[in-house]
């Protein structure tokens, strides 16, 4: 039997937003328990006090004004308390802080894939540092799915063809589940993992022993290995825009329209989707992704895009310089025919 004091009503607080949820969730759970015992309370003495007693009937009952307005502008100031309070937790859930560490996360039946961008992958884990706030790029590879972190009161769905965004600051160090929130099919209840929270010290040792190619430098092979370079050459004779710096930067279009900034959708779009804005002064020559690459190779690639800085773009291959002979190495002997 499982102890009484090991069963809590309500998961860990383990986030700095977690607080101010369960204030909010407190006091709309509060008013709407002594709202209801009001009414019923009131409902059964009316019930009784003023039932019928003979077959004369009752005179007609005049309105109140004062009363009415009571009864209008009491629930209405109540609802508004509640509205300015949940729009202020609302804010704090979806703004994430300028310094956040970014994580990507992708979905799929049935497991959670975790992309750091020094390069550490994970798989149904999610290593983080206690006090410091991480914000996570959700996509999913098939059906809709739902990242929910019960002790952190954070939940977001990761919806196909669009990139969603959340954040948390965990103040604990510990384990915590990892759900799917969103039935996304017949092994949906198995779709779970942790968050693994961690002292500073100790998570930077955790990003040591899992060290790999990071996210800017697996794009750049995939940018290599699918020709990109061929038309985004980014010299005079090229065939596409110039890549360097277009992160968050304004985008003139065929049509005349400017897209306020070239960010993450932008560029999925323009990789999966490549006709649907075309920028000003070039063709629409280039092939669709679409199923040729994956959602862990749209993220790699966006994130070597984002990486770019002038002068950066790889070169191509035929102006690749050929490898420079040993002048020490002896000189091949001609071939003789035996």
């Amino acid at each position: 039997m499982i102890p009484l004091a090991d069963v809590a009503l309500f998961p860990d607080q383990a986030s700095t937003v977690a607080p101010s949820v369960d204030h909010l969730y407190y006091f709309i759970i509060g008013t709407t328990v002594g709202v209801s015992t009001i009414v019923a309370v009131l409902v059964i003495y009316f019930a009784i006090r003023y039932r019928r007693r003979s077959e004369t009937p009752p005179k007609p009952i005049v309105g109140s004004l004062l009363l009415e307005s009571l009864w209008s502008g009491i629930p209405l100031a109540i609802v508004l308390v509640m509205f300015g309070w949940a729009a202020r937790v609302y804010f704090e859930v979806v703004t994430p802080p300028q310094d956040a560490i970014e994580v990507f996360v992708v979905g799929r039946q049935w497991m959670w894939t975790v992309q750091h961008r020094e390069g550490q992958r994970e798989k149904n884990e999610l290593h983080v540092p206690v006090g410091k706030p991480i914000k996570i790029t959700l996509a999913s590879e098939d059906v809709i799915h739902s990242f929910f972190v019960p002790d952190f009161r954070v939940k977001q769905d990761a919806v196909p063809g669009r990139y969603t965004h959340m954040w948390f600051q965990a103040t604990k160090p510990g384990r915590y589940r990892l759900y799917c929130a969103e039935y996304c099919g017949t092994e949906h209840s198995k779709m779970i993992g942790w968050v693994v929270v961690q002292d500073p010290a100790e998570y930077e040792e955790w990003l040591a022993s899992r060290a790999d190619l990071s996210m800017a430098l697996r794009g750049r092979q995939l940018f290599l290995r699918f020709q990109c370079v061929t038309c985004h050459s980014a010299d005079s004779q090229a065939k596409a825009p110039v890549l360097e710096a277009i992160y968050n930067r304004p985008v003139r279009l065929q049509d005349g329209t400017v897209l306020p900034a070239a960010n993450d959708d932008y560029l999925r779009e323009s990789i999966l989707n490549p006709p649907a804005k075309v920028v000003a002064g070039y063709q629409p020559i280039m092939p669709t992704f679409q199923g040729v690459v994956t959602e862990d190779e749209l993220l790699q690639l966006i994130g070597f895009i984002k990486s770019l800085r002038p002068g950066e773009t790889p070169p191509r291959n035929e102006q690749s310089t050929a490898p420079q002979s040993d002048p020490k190495a002896p000189e091949p002997k001609p071939f003789q025919k035996k």
